[in-house]
């Protein structure tokens, strides 16, 4: 519907302007401009499929502008009304124009060579960051500022008043030159900003007084929420070692989806700054995926390089032959190590190293789960890969299936999609929405609603934000405002995290399906809230597999159990489901009749395997590997040094 009043109001405007009719002109000005805005909020894809066709929003206002001076002359306005009024809008476009080159000047004057969170920056010297009125946006408001001169002339044309459309164009004009001159003094401002070598040499005196020895870097060339997960689940393992620890990151956008940490996290892009940054006494850096900038850090001789991955799985990329360039590669148990030695000549067996997942201390056992009054069943899919030789997702072979033979089976579905679902595959894409369909057609027909708790919600998701960092600013602004780290706000955080979680699930209610994508709820909790779940090979099935309940692994390409099972480890303690899903109802007997449930003694043995002893814990086990490396590297450094 917004998409056909805009098309509407654009296409009546040069309509009405030769016509010409006034009112009509006044009514598809109003039409195009608020349609425009909404546009701007409900389809932001349209927007900019619209700015690849070159009719962006600039040429958007300059078309509506040239119409409304046609139809002043068409209606023959006065020669000196529309000189007036072509040298008012002519003024207030090159004015935008000129913001903007000032703007980009200051955006590119406070580009600092390292971005910092968590150390204090305070005699850096950074200045604030431009007013958000002035710096956010820009050309939105700008653009808008016509809107005096247009009300103006359009009474004018109406009433024959000439001083009305006078008064327009001079608030226009004079409103747009106000915005000029207060941003250039923010520009005299950003001159201010420091340099490269001052800014390098205040990041190195803050990291030596806090002196990091455990590094964890991280760098990904489409850094987005759909990725620092691989950071994200490792914060708090980093926040309980012993070793001071230090994040490095190598894309500002990763500062956007960073979680809450007290730990210092530093940002540097570049290479060259990179290899500036004062890491002497770091002994052990610990890589969660694979990347070519890894190459910049393994480069460090005094340190030891340890692969740790983001999750255990069948996949090839949790058996990498690229792994090898590491000291040692870190996994959960013993299938993580035959995995890596079925791939011959790549890894030494003494380079494996067993040291446990320390994220799921937390996930509730199947024991002390209690149920719901229907069974809740996880549906977590993985992705479609980066090419079709890596291709293990269900949902587009039977992901449809599946949920249809779910939604007559009595149950209640939670939908975790994979994040990166649908970037590579349309197939996927489309499933992907068919099964978001399925279920809220599911929700209608229940005549399930959420409770009235939203605004609650957003208030904490608010806070969290704000307890984050990502609302603090451009990176020079998140940088200024750095200080030594705030363990109470760590605290608060937390409990914040937990309540949201219990209001959540409040909210919806015990019958209520859901399609679970944003950051909230995590992953772990939709774990402790399922009685199953169904799944793909893929790290998530390993991460289950410590809640011991049970677990379905999708078959899409049929193959006889025995040769899945051999195939792939984790399908040691899984339920097999066939492509048409018609084991689906024997297997789901097994959450309603656990008596009926073949496969848990199988499940116990291959926790285990999979993810290690729980004694010592596997915290106890990650820190442990981390003293004893990093005491090692100690000793290497010190030899080299003699």
């Amino acid at each position: 519907m917004l998409v056909l009043l805009f098309a509407v109001g654009f296409a009546a405007l040069p309509v009405f302007a030769l016509l010409p009719s006034l009112g009509g002109f006044a009514a598809a000005s109003a039409v195009s401009y608020a349609a425009d805005e909404a546009l701007h909020v409900r389809a932001p894809a349209f927007v900019r499929r619209l700015a690849a066709l070159q009719f962006d929003r600039t040429l958007r206002f300059a078309f509506r502008t040239l119409m409304l001076l046609a139809l002043a002359d068409r209606l023959e306005a006065p020669d000196r009304v529309l000189i007036a009024g072509l040298a008012a809008f002519a003024l207030h476009f090159a004015l935008v124009m000129f913001y903007a080159a000032v703007h980009h000047a200051i955006r590119r004057r406070r580009e600092l060579p390292a971005a910092v969170r968590n150390l204090d920056m305070s005699g850096a010297g950074i200045p604030k960051a431009p007013p958000a009125v002035l710096y956010r946006r820009f050309l939105r408001k700008l653009l808008h500022l016509d809107l005096p001169a247009h009300a103006g002339l359009l009474a004018a044309l109406a009433t024959g008043g000439w001083y009305t459309a006078l008064a327009g164009y001079t608030l226009t004009a004079g409103s747009t030159l106000a915005a000029v001159v207060a941003l250039l003094a923010q520009f005299r401002r950003a001159r201010r900003t420091p340099g490269r070598e001052r800014m390098i040499a205040e990041v190195n005196r803050q990291l030596a007084g806090y002196g990091p020895e455990v590094a964890l870097y991280f760098s990904f060339a489409a850094v987005s929420q759909d990725f620092m997960y691989q950071v994200n689940m490792w914060i708090e393992t980093l926040e309980r070692l012993d070793r001071r620890p230090v994040i490095i990151l190598r894309e500002h956008a990763s500062f956007r989806y960073l979680s809450r940490t007290w730990i210092p996290v530093v940002c540097v892009p570049k290479a060259d700054d990179l290899a500036e940054l004062e890491l002497s006494g770091v002994r052990v850096v610990l890589y969660p995926g694979n990347a070519g900038k890894n190459v910049h850090m393994l480069r460090v001789a005094e340190a030891k390089h340890v692969f740790i991955g983001h999750g255990d799985s069948d996949n090839l990329a949790s058996s990498n032959r690229v792994s090898k360039v590491y000291d040692e590669i870190w996994v959960a148990g013993r299938a993580g190590r035959d995995r890596y030695q079925r791939v011959r000549h790549a890894i030494a067996d003494e380079a494996i190293v067993e040291v446990g997942r320390p994220q799921l201390s937390s996930i509730r056992l199947h024991a002390d789960h209690t149920p719901g009054p229907l069974p809740v069943v996880l549906y977590a899919p993985t992705w479609e890969g980066w090419s079709d030789d890596d291709c293990h997702t269900s949902l587009i072979p039977m992901g449809v299936r599946i949920v249809e033979r779910l939604l007559t089976e009595d149950v209640r579905v939670l939908y975790k999609p994979h994040p990166l679902t649908g970037r590579r595959s349309p197939e996927a894409a489309a499933a992907d929405r068919a099964v978001r369909e399925l279920l809220t057609a599911d929700n209608e027909r229940r005549a399930l609603g959420q409770a009235a708790v939203e605004p609650r919600l957003e208030r904490i998701r608010a806070r969290l934000d704000e307890l984050t960092g990502r609302d603090a600013g451009d990176h020079a602004q998140q940088t200024r405002q750095a200080r030594l780290p705030d363990r109470d706000g760590t605290a608060e955080w937390h409990a914040l995290h937990t309540e949201w979680h219990r209001l959540h699930q409040a909210a919806r209610g015990p019958l209520r399906h859901e399609v679970v994508t944003g950051r909230l709820p995590t992953l772990y909790a939709c774990f402790d809230e399922a009685d199953i779940l169904i799944s793909d090979v893929s790290s998530v099935v390993a991460d289950f597999v410590a809640s011991l309940k049970p677990y379905v692994l999708t078959n899409a390409r049929d193959l006889p159990d025995e040769e899945f099972r051999a195939a792939y480890t984790t399908a040691g303690g899984a339920h097999l489901l066939d492509r048409a899903c018609t084991r689906l109802p024997e297997i789901l007997r097994s959450v309603r009749e656990p008596r009926h449930d073949p496969m848990a003694p199988r499940r116990r043995a291959l926790k285990e395997y999979v993810l290690g002893p729980d004694h010592p814990t596997s915290l106890e086990r990650f820190n442990d590997a981390v003293n004893a490396l990093a005491a090692r590297a100690q000793f290497a450094a010190s030899t080299l040094e003699r």
